[in-house]
């Protein structure tokens, strides 16, 4: 399919190049019994290219598949290693950005941890305002210097106005993202000399790692530097910097607004890339559904992690549950949970002993050394696959072994 006008830079020069039928259409839903993660909404994948600024997107993307309430949980903060990363990040903030005595506003602020961080790191004087419609939790804290409002931010100007704006992991969620930067931009229309901080997930990471299980229903638009940069311009923010971030998967923006910007388009290598990641995709399944089947028999197969990248793979992989055993997740809202689609069951790491888990899949190479600190310590012999390093050399010829280590 091709012609498809692009939600970024309005061209028609948009190629599908990766189709899914009747995925999960929220990845991240809590549901607490078999049933209901089976009866999930599911939606259809059009992964799609734009051949002008490389922007890609879901050209089937369905919102009334995706539920965003209360029983949406995606945060990643029970890991030692995301927590390092937050860290860091609120360091560079405050310390080489400058954000002290600050006024900040978080767009999509999740359970509002980072928000949190942001006001309470040490020596600084900030307030900060989150917005989240699937925030859970008091909405004041820290004598008012902390506010939550369960609700979108509209796009109007700021009662008060802010210093900074962060949005993390949100921009990929929206159909219209040239429309969600402009009410962020609008937003800041009393803000003089604000800032504006974007993350989300990098495309051309996904697309030169091959991982198949990082494309689903939720992330409905995904972004390489350059096409973030032409969405944030064309909404009327000047870009001042771009960089890849934990280890190259995400990107971080920065930009502030400004009344006249320059619209600029690349589309680098992505419809290359895009290119080749269909057959690759196509080869990569077949052979890892046979070595699936193959460590199924000599002994239980665990995925870790029940975020968006594991219910991908096992919905990809295993979609009648009968080669998993279980999904493992550090996160107890979802442990004793069930993955959305296949409905897998959802364990803490300490019942991998009693489970007999063999094989343990791992799709994020950032978390492999604490993953492997915590099975030694609650003494699992089992044996952790990295998928990243078994995509690339993958093809209709050789199939890798998932007993090797």
């Amino acid at each position: 399919m091709s012609g498809l006008t692009c939600p970024v830079c309005d061209c028609a020069a948009g190629r599908t190049f990766l189709r899914r039928e009747r995925v999960p259409g929220t990845q991240n839903l809590l549901s607490r019994s078999q049933d209901a993660a089976r009866a999930v909404a599911s939606g259809t994948l059009a992964m799609t290219a734009c051949d002008e600024c490389g922007f890609v997107w879901n050209a089937e993307f369905d919102a009334s598949r995706v539920r965003y309430d209360q029983d949406y949980e995606n945060s990643q903060t029970n890991s030692p290693a995301f927590e390092a990363y937050l860290q860091k990040l609120v360091d560079y903030l405050v310390d080489e950005q400058g954000i002290r005595d600050h006024r900040i506003v978080e767009v999509g602020c999740g359970n509002g941890s980072f928000l949190r961080s942001l006001v309470t790191a040490d020596d600084v004087t900030n307030r900060g305002v989150g917005y989240d419609p699937c925030y859970r939790g008091g909405t004041r804290d820290l004598e008012g210097r902390l506010v939550f409002r369960r609700e979108f931010l509209n796009g109007e100007p700021l009662a008060q106005p802010c210093d900074v704006i962060v949005s993390r992991h949100v921009i990929e969620h929206i159909p219209q993202p040239v429309e969600f930067l402009a009410a962020i931009r609008g937003s800041l229309s009393q803000s003089s000399g604000a800032r504006v901080f974007i993350e989300t997930p990098s495309v051309a990471w996904i697309l030169r790692s091959r991982t198949y299980w990082d494309f689903f229903h939720e992330h409905c638009s995904i972004f390489t530097d350059s096409s973030l940069s032409t969405a944030c311009q064309r909404a009327g923010l000047v870009v001042s910097n771009v960089r890849h971030v934990f280890g190259g998967q995400y990107l971080w923006l920065e930009a502030t607004p400004e009344e006249h910007v320059e619209v600029t388009r690349d589309p680098g290598e992505i419809p290359e890339l895009a290119e080749s990641f269909t057959t690759a995709e196509r080869d990569w399944l077949r052979n890892w559904r046979g070595e699936l089947e193959h460590a199924a028999k000599q002994g239980p197969v665990a995925v870790w992690g029940a975020g968006a990248k594991g219910v991908t793979l096992v919905n990809l992989l295993d979609p009648d549950a009968t080669l998993v055993r279980c999904v493992v997740d550090m996160n107890p809202l979802k442990q004793n949970g069930f993955i959305p689609g296949s409905g897998h069951p959802i364990v803490a790491p300490e019942q991998l002993g009693s489970e007999q888990v063999r094989h343990i899949l791992l799709m994020n190479p950032n978390y492999r050394e604490e993953i492997k600190d915590l099975l030694d310590r609650l003494k699992v012999p089992a044996t952790l696959i990295n998928l990243t390093e078994r995509t690339e050399h993958t093809d209709e010829s050789a199939s890798v072994s998932i007993l090797v280590p």
